[in-house]
């Protein structure tokens, strides 16, 4: 199979890529060459990721319920065509005749005889408050469907943007391991050249080599978890497993633009759809009860019907019927208020909900900011650290070729380095986590990998 490397050209052409199906995009062994955005464009597409694909669905099924709601207030017509041999006993009905004629009796039993009735009919609900409530009520159930397909969206948006974040992690510290690999075979040359020119020993060229196996497996694991970071990454966007991904942004530090705490929490209560929802659903709660409410007033209905009866089609004369029905409820045997309070119950459920996720928004965001600050001093430390660690190789390469120290200097300061280079991969990956976090919590995340 012909590898196909699908380079992006520009940002106008992610609506086209994320409307197609991520699986049509490659061919089988082709190589997919992903930044974070891409990787968000696919996940959001029609078939991208699961969740995506359930809040669709989700809204649909809402949409589905508020036009049943709506046909109880629109007019219900129907139709139908009988045709039909009867016969009866009068006598059923109580009809008992006696005619006071010698010889002639009556008959109990009549038939066969043939209708035909060939009728429309049609009803219209003319005031139902509780039918107009429920309406209400499920429009206010696609408001929330919709706002919890946005909130699908911004969940996913972070769980790609946070795989991402790994694999650039876990590819980071691939070249790490590499670099790494590439210092210590470079000591243990030196080593051996020492040994061969009589200015060294046997025991350096072995700490060297012990290094550069270490090295070695170390790269080994690397890999394996730069593997398992991209198979992540495939799966949280919706695409093949067996794709070949090629990462083209790096991890990097991007300064986040600080706000007054009470700002931050405010925008993010105003912008949040996991909030947007729930308010929705909350006034779906309260239009609910209120139509179970309004089961107690009269409902006031149309109805007619239209057609031709006869013994057949022949000799069938047009007939019709009007009127309008009142209905009042009187007793039920407690049903209506068994619902009503039930309907109550559910209305009180989502106001402690939608008050326990305001303070659940806050704390969110405190945590986020808070570990943002704190992966920003990390960040600093390991950035130091790592400045410092190049220093002391460099120095203890110098002295090592210069024959005034032993092969211990450059492998410790090695180690030293190597350990460095980690905390600064992780530093970085801590701080990209929690940028993510934070645009989760306040409800800016899409803005946030722009």
């Amino acid at each position: 199979m012909q590898r196909l490397s699908l380079t992006f050209l520009s940002l106008a052409a992610l609506p086209a890529l994320a409307a197609a199906q991520p699986q049509q995009l490659l061919q089988p062994g082709a190589t997919l060459r992903l930044s974070l955005k891409q990787a968000v464009a696919i996940a959001l597409a029609p078939e991208g990721n699961t969740q995506v694909q359930l809040a669709g669905e989700a809204t649909r099924q809402a949409q589905a319920r508020s036009a049943e709601a709506r046909a109880a207030l629109l007019p219900n017509l129907d139709s139908y065509v009988t045709e039909q041999s009867e016969t009866e006993n009068l006598a059923s009905f109580g009809f008992h005749f006696q005619i006071p004629i010698p010889g002639f009796v009556f008959p109990t039993f009549v038939g066969p005889f043939r209708v035909f009735d060939a009728r429309v009919q049609a009803t219209q609900s003319v005031f139902d408050f509780s039918s107009i409530r429920r309406l209400q009520a499920s429009r206010a159930g696609v408001r929330a469907s919709e706002a919890d397909k946005e909130n699908a969206a911004d969940l996913t948006t972070a769980q790609v943007a946070q795989f991402y974040m790994a694999a650039l992690a876990a590819q980071a510290h691939v070249e790490a391991a590499r670099a790494n690999l590439d210092l210590t075979e470079a000591t243990e040359k030196l080593a051996e050249n020492r040994k061969n020119a009589g200015t060294g020993t046997g025991i350096e060229v072995t700490r060297a080599l012990v290094e550069v196996a270490d090295a070695r497996q170390r790269l080994l694991v690397a890999q394996n978890d730069q593997r398992q970071a991209r198979l992540q990454l495939l799966r949280a966007i919706g695409v093949r497993l067996e794709t070949e991904v090629e990462l083209t942004d790096k991890l990097t530090y991007t300064p986040v633009p600080g706000a007054p705490l009470n700002e931050t929490i405010a925008s993010a209560l105003a912008a949040r759809p996991d909030l947007k929802a729930q308010r929705t659903r909350e006034d779906n709660a309260r239009l609910s009860y209120s139509a179970t409410k309004f089961e107690r007033l009269p409902s006031l209905s149309a109805f007619g019907n239209y057609g031709s009866i006869g013994t057949g089609l022949d000799n069938a004369l047009p007939t019709r019927d009007l009127g309008i029905s009142m209905r009042l409820p009187i007793f039920d045997g407690g049903r209506r208020d068994a619902r009503r309070t039930e309907s109550l119950s559910e209305f009180r459920q989502e106001q402690i909900r939608t008050a326990d996720l305001r303070q659940q928004v806050e704390l969110e965001i405190r945590l986020a900011l808070d570990s943002l600050r704190s992966a920003e001093d990390q960040l600093k430390v390991a950035g130091e650290g790592l400045e410092q660690a190049e220093r002391e190789v460099a120095q203890a390469e110098r002295r090592y070729d210069a024959g005034v120290a032993n092969s211990l200097e450059p492998i410790d300061a090695q180690t030293r380095l190597a350990r460095a280079r980690d905390n600064r991969i992780s530093a970085l990956l801590a701080y990209n986590i929690a940028r993510i976090n934070l645009g989760q919590a306040t409800g800016t995340i899409r803005q946030v990998i722009q």
